[in-house]
């Protein structure tokens, strides 16, 4: 396809020398890469969280986005006879959508049940404005003073890819632990808003007419009013949008650095169901609920705990003192080492009275060393010393897919925890149900025994499997909690590992 040229202004009139005008540009690319790429990232963090699936969502994110700006491009080529205006109006815009997109996520998944539709409409509207900013550029900067296509092209994108390298390290080490996603949004939104304003309005207001020029200003305006006052409103909207996801018995809400922690229901368990159930959730995902927790932790503990020595005991996540406290019922228990990487849980289940109640103080008995560090980084560089082994480990983690990340249920793993353990050391975990989600129970089973163990069925509840060294079966090897025998295993099934994870977490 061959444009016809269209009659466009060659040269713009600057307020500063044309040198001192390309870096003004240059600047505002920079600027606006870096915000871009803050906006992807910022998508991919958010759906992570409401959706799951990171690797699905990341891609979904990625892929959309990527097309949408070919698309964004080819439209840019109508406004390049209005290139100040139009890259003026792509700023706002962009601006007004990345800013507030965090926060359209959220409430479309507390108010509308789902994020999915909205996470590719914004990803594909993002990708639109940012795919239209080049074309825009290249001219602008081209009216500045003419030279060859490629050299222009080699600035714009030697400061586009810096300023997403900014963009990039800003989100997580800057915004993130500073203001938040929905508040580090609004204020890249802000950030966006100003850097698009100040070029079109002071470096090219010369090719603005009057009135297109004020219109302008008014929508930067108006953009900025909003994310600003959806900075000073996060507050409330959290509030609100926690009490549609959990309902009204929002007790606690915290923001660790790992997760959101949220609790609902009464601080004293001895008043349910006057104050409602305790229920504890992170990231959205229900993994404690008050009446069910002891029952559950026990069906996880008991079996690994009964069949043999258990004086040394590890247990991998538990940050909330559930499954440590069936680890302290038995007396002859010595040590206890709980490797839990989010300390905000473990404060959290010292603290509150309702989750303390539920496990009767025990992350502060003196037999219990708490660890906040990565479970695998933790065992493998535990297996280069000459350490005491573990008579037992408890994994007190979801099963897989239920929010922690596959390498946790890797073969990989497994075989750094089985370096951990005596000679009749047992694991127990979580695979899931055999029954509605088989696949991924079997999985696990085939995975440990890569990893150089045996796995049975937990007599302790369906779902839960012990596994030691590849010795002769436990006596309830195979057992469900019924006595009953347990579907057999496909035994084509292979395991995940960390280059090849059989789950998406």
């Amino acid at each position: 396809m061959i444009d016809r040229p269209q009659p466009c202004a060659e040269h713009a009139r600057l307020p500063v020398p044309a040198g001192l005008g390309r870096g003004f540009v240059l600047a505002s690319v920079f600027v606006c890469a870096a915000c871009g790429l803050v906006y992807e990232l910022e998508l991919v963090a958010v759906a992570s969280v409401l959706v799951g699936d990171s690797v699905t969502q990341a891609s979904v994110v990625l892929s959309v986005m990527v097309f949408a700006m070919g698309i964004g491009s080819l439209l840019a080529k109508r406004l390049r006879c209005h290139a100040a205006a139009g890259f003026g109006y792509v700023e706002a815009l962009l601006a007004l959508v990345g800013g507030g997109s965090a926060m359209a996520l959220y409430a479309s998944f507390a108010w509308l049940g789902g994020a999915r539709v909205v996470l590719v409409l914004i990803s594909f509207t993002i990708g639109v404005l940012i795919g239209a900013e080049m074309p825009l550029l290249m001219t602008l900067i081209q009216r500045i003073r003419q030279q060859d296509a490629g050299g222009a092209l080699a600035d714009l994108f030697a400061a586009d890819y810096v300023g997403a390298l900014v963009g990039g390290l800003t989100f997580p080490f800057l915004l993130l632990p500073l203001a938040g996603e929905l508040t580090g949004g609004l204020l890249t939104g802000v950030v966006n808003a100003l850097a698009g304003g100040i070029v079109v309005q002071w470096l090219f207001r010369h090719d603005l007419e009057g009135r297109a020029r004020w219109r302008l200003l008014a929508a930067n305006v108006c953009v900025l009013l909003l994310l600003i006052a959806g900075s000073a409103f996060v507050g409330p909207f959290e509030r609100a949008a926690r009490h549609a996801v959990y309902g009204g018995d929002v007790r606690v809400a915290v923001h660790t650095a790992h997760q959101e922690l949220v609790l609902t229901g009464g601080a004293d368990r001895h008043r349910w169901p006057e104050d409602g159930e305790l229920r504890l959730f992170q990231d959205g995902r229900p993994v404690l609920r008050g009446r069910q927790a002891h029952a559950v932790r026990r069906a996880l503990v008991r079996p690994a705990m009964t069949g043999g020595p258990h004086q040394r005991v590890l247990i991998v996540g538990g940050g909330d003192g559930l499954a440590l406290r069936e680890v302290l019922r038995h007396r002859d228990v010595r040590k206890v080492t709980v490797v839990e990487r989010d300390p905000g849980l473990v404060r959290l289940a010292r603290r509150d009275p309702g989750l303390r109640a539920l496990n009767s103080g025990a992350l502060d008995d003196p037999r219990v060393r708490v660890v906040h560090d990565d479970p695998f980084d933790w065992l493998r560089d535990r297996g280069r010393e000459a350490a005491v082994p573990f008579d037992v480990m408890v994994v007190a983690l979801p099963a897989p897919g239920g929010g922690t990340g596959p390498k946790l249920y890797s073969e990989e793993f497994y075989a750094v925890a089985a370096r951990a353990l005596a000679d009749e050391g047992r694991v127990a975990l979580r695979a899931g149900e055999p029954g509605s989600h088989a696949r991924e129970f079997w999985t696990v089973h085939a995975t440990l025994r890569a990893a150089g163990l045996r796995p049975c069925v937990s007599a302790g509840g369906r779902g839960f499997l012990v596994a030691r060294h590849a010795r002769p079966a436990p006596p309830d090897c195979g057992l469900l909690a019924d006595g009953s025998a347990p579907p057999r295993g496909d035994p084509r099934l292979p395991p995940s590992t960390l280059m090849h994870p059989r789950y998406r977490g």
